[in-house]
């Protein structure tokens, strides 16, 4: 099992000497990676269906926040949990994603993309709620081929983008393409993980019956598309205080690598709690 620790700006500020210490700290105590939340604009009312989120909540642009990070660590691993797609054009975003990529070495390698859930921030973005999936699809297609492409470029004509003779520079580090998690709780997020994912990063209130069909169904439909089923990374959320013996059941449903939350007003507990966590799983402390 991995472990990967989540920061929340908008529930620990935007503190830039706080993010800093955290995922200093992370890295210092063997976490795999940091991962970091996206919204792009909240409104009065916004609910996703856990709960209205504050308009206030400062959620910094998860690129640039990485970026930041990958500045002031030396091999703690980058993630999104997850990067809102459809509000992204995949070329500017390929350029971005390379970017940072490039500046950490190869770190910007847990890329998680989902949906969104809130309508009204679709429609701030120009974009139709209901053909969010569609777009997403398309952009995961136009990011690989972007990265993929040479000197002579390349070409797309989409239903949502559209391009000819391309070239995208630079490319990923040492790499031909940037791995690309799926987030989710639906079933059309498990299809999409098999179907165009690196990866399936579990959310929503789902019970464990309901978990274990999802990523069934992420590995069915990657052999469906002629792909690695058992090569799909199952992903989840922990808590701080989770057991040895529950991660042992998470490891026994498939799960590759566990994100933990650490809460709390007071940095200094934070670091505390994750110096326990990492002492009660053995972590490869630096």
């Amino acid at each position: 099992m991995r472990f990967a620790a989540s920061y929340s700006t908008a529930f620990n500020g935007t503190d830039p000497d706080r993010l800093v210490a955290f995922a200093q700290h992370a890295e210092k105590c063997g976490f795999e990676a940091l991962y970091v939340q996206d919204h792009i604009a909240l409104y009065p009312g916004a609910d996703y269906g856990a709960g209205e989120l504050p308009p206030t909540l400062p959620y910094f642009d998860p690129l640039d926040c990485l970026a930041f990070v990958a500045a002031t660590t030396r091999r703690i691993l980058l993630g999104t949990g997850v990067l809102l797609l459809p509000y992204r054009h995949p070329v500017d975003l390929a350029k971005r994603l390379a970017t940072v990529d490039v500046l950490s070495r190869g770190r910007m390698r847990l890329l998680t993309v989902g949906l969104g859930a809130l309508p009204g921030e679709a429609r701030a973005l120009g974009v139709d709620f209901a053909t969010r999936g569609r777009r997403a699809d398309e952009a995961i297609d136009v990011l690989r081929l972007l990265w993929a492409g040479g000197p002579d470029g390349v070409g797309h004509r989409g239903e949502f983008f559209a391009f000819e003779n391309l070239c995208s520079y630079p490319k990923p580090y040492e790499a031909t393409e940037l791995p690309i998690h799926i987030g989710g709780s639906s079933t059309g997020a498990a299809r999409r993980a098999g179907r165009r994912g690196n990866g399936y990063f579990a959310g929503g209130m789902l019970t464990e019956s309901e978990r274990d069909r999802q990523i069934e169904l992420a590995r069915t439909s990657a052999i469906e598309a002629g792909r690695d089923g058992a090569a799909i990374e199952y992903t989840r959320w922990g808590a701080a205080d989770i057991s040895v013996e529950r991660v042992q059941d998470l490891a026994g449903h498939g799960v590759n690598r566990l994100v933990v939350g650490f809460a709390g007003t007071d940095p200094e507990q934070q670091h505390d709690e994750m110096s326990q966590f990492a002492e009660r799983f053995a972590l490869p402390s630096r």
